[in-house]
């Protein structure tokens, strides 16, 4: 009985650590992929829709992006 308790609570450890690594790997893929938006991705995007950005706004635009992530 106990030993039974044991095991399942040993499968379920070893699972949380599979299942941690996994997903950390898949996430790091993903990352490699899409890379997160940068300050010349929003330059670009704001002197494509015909602005040219200055230093202070690229910032301002970054900051917000990060507090909504």
């Amino acid at each position: 009985m106990l030993g039974d308790i044991l095991l399942v609570l040993l499968g379920i450890v070893i699972g949380a650590v599979i299942g941690f690594l996994l997903a950390r790997t898949a996430t790091k893929k993903y990352m490699q992929k899409n890379p997160p938006i940068n300050e010349k991705m929003i330059e670009a995007m704001m002197s494509s829709m015909g602005r040219k950005p200055s230093q202070k706004q690229v910032k301002q635009v970054m900051n917000q992006m990060t507090k909504n992530m």
